[in-house]
């Protein structure tokens, strides 16, 4: 059964109360099911539909003649529409009474309940969109940041599909000239030489090196960096996350071991979301509970994006503090000696020799001394100063993985153009890299792509 034809409804705004609320049709069917259950102010059903105009009005129940709500009526008639189909919108009263009574009756009408994401499957299938921006209007909606909703606009405004359409349409017309040399071999026609085709697959090897390396600050951007606060106890950790969120989220005390367990929290610095964790403090006495949030700790640290490890400044290293120093010396860190409104005596020339590559910045977490400097360093470690929100940037695990399948095959041209290999395996590889590439803007794709692609998506989008 060919779901696609069908006419599909859903509201498409968040549950709960609100001014307005939003129930969208799209299929052939739409309007036909609209005039069914639609009056105008005058109580006169629908006639003539005019496209992309508001119309003024009430929703009926069919059976009953029983007025449900007062709607305004939009129509988009295909293919000027999201979806290339014809487009119904219903806005009425936000509240879920109206809305799903609404729904349920333009059902009874002939549409069937929208799946997670439909809407915007057809608006790809259709022709409308291609995957890299069907994905991007999710990352839209989940933006956690300015510059994630600039990076996911580029995005949807076709950014990211230009840059690999023309990748694959400089492969096209090298894929032209490796099989022209093998079907026309002996006639007198102008193929390229060998050391021309090398040199273009190798311009192409380049930039898809060059997009891949903008997949950690584009996941960054897209998702936010974990960042795990590490030390050990009652060095300030818990006042340093209070002190980022601007508000009292930790408990502090005196007491070593307060914090027994990872705080999570959300913070955003200069457009940059950071999931910031606050661990357990380190230290090789303590209870069974201090062990295990150590331990949880620990875990924490293997997936950290970035990790800001605290001492206290007005104390001398301890054995935990170099053990923690030698745990974290290979991460993505950034040291923070802590408490300097007090007497420093900690050994300073220690941790620069440890530490001579990494950033340090001392702090007073109580007193909010040398946060900005703090934040800068942050911003500065996660996202290179060459990118800005209208860079190209890959941002997702699938484009990435698409991506690294067309760099192998492109290296396996170029190292059988370098052999002198028959140009069959050259252009098999072409025509590989070429099918990777495609995976990404959905020129080839498969159906079990496409249903987890868009079960990430909402109802009603």
């Amino acid at each position: 059964m060919n779901t696609s034809q069908d006419t599909i409804a859903a509201i498409s705004t968040p549950h709960g109360e609100g001014g307005i609320g939003i129930i969208r049709l799209s299929g052939s069917s739409s309007v036909d099911i609209v005039k069914g259950v639609f009056v105008d102010v005058r109580g006169e059903r629908l006639r003539e539909v005019k496209s992309h105009r508001v119309t003024y009005g009430f929703i009926v129940d069919p059976e009953s003649g029983r007025r449900i709500d007062e709607v305004l009526l939009t129509v988009m008639l295909a293919p000027r529409s999201n979806t290339r189909e014809n487009v119904v919108e219903i806005s009425c009263h936000g509240g879920m009474i109206p809305l799903t009574s609404i729904l349920n009756i333009v059902i009874k009408g002939g549409a069937r309940p929208a799946e997670p994401g439909e809407f915007t499957k057809r608006a790809f299938l259709n022709g409308r969109i291609d995957l890299t921006q069907a994905e991007a209007v999710i990352d839209i909606i989940r933006s956690r940041s300015d510059l994630s909703l600039r990076m996911a606009i580029r995005h949807m405004e076709g950014g990211l599909s230009k840059e690999i359409s023309s990748l694959r349409e400089e492969l096209i017309g090298i894929a032209a000239q490796v099989e022209a040399s093998i079907d026309f071999s002996e006639e007198d026609i102008d193929i390229e030489s060998r050391d021309l085709l090398l040199e273009r697959s190798e311009r192409v090897l380049k930039s898809i090196e060059t997009l891949l390396k903008t997949f950690d600050h584009g996941r960054i951007l897209r998702e936010g960096a974990r960042t795990i606060i590490v030390g050990r106890t009652n060095v300030g950790k818990s006042s340093l996350l209070n002190a980022l969120l601007n508000k009292e989220r930790a408990i502090v005390t005196p007491i070593p071991g307060t914090t027994r367990d990872s705080i999570e929290e959300m913070i955003n610095i200069d457009g940059i979301h950071l999931n910031i964790i606050d661990t357990a403090g380190i230290r090789r006495t303590g209870g069974y509970v201090e062990k295990e949030g150590m331990r949880r700790t620990m875990d924490l640290l293997k997936d950290a994006d970035i990790v800001l490890m605290m001492l206290d400044g007005s104390e001398r290293l301890t054995d935990d503090d170099r053990s923690i120093m030698r745990e974290v010396s290979n991460k993505n860190l950034i040291v923070i000696i802590n408490k300097i409104d007090l007497l420093q005596v900690i050994e300073i020339d220690e941790i620069k020799r440890a530490f001579y590559d990494k950033r340090m910045y001392t702090i007073s977490a109580t007193k909010k001394t040398g946060l900005d400097r703090l934040k800068d360093g942050i911003k500065e470690l996660l996202i290179d100063k060459e990118i800005t929100p209208e860079s190209i940037l890959i941002t997702k695990i699938r484009h990435k993985e698409a991506l690294i399948r067309a760099k192998e095959s492109m290296k396996n041209a170029i190292e059988s153009m370098k052999n002198s290999m028959s140009e069959e395996f050259i252009a098999l590889d072409i025509n590989t890299a070429m099918e990777s590439l495609g995976e990404i803007t959905g020129q080839t794709f498969s159906e079990d792509v496409l249903n987890k692609i868009f079960s990430d998506f909402c109802i009603g989008k």
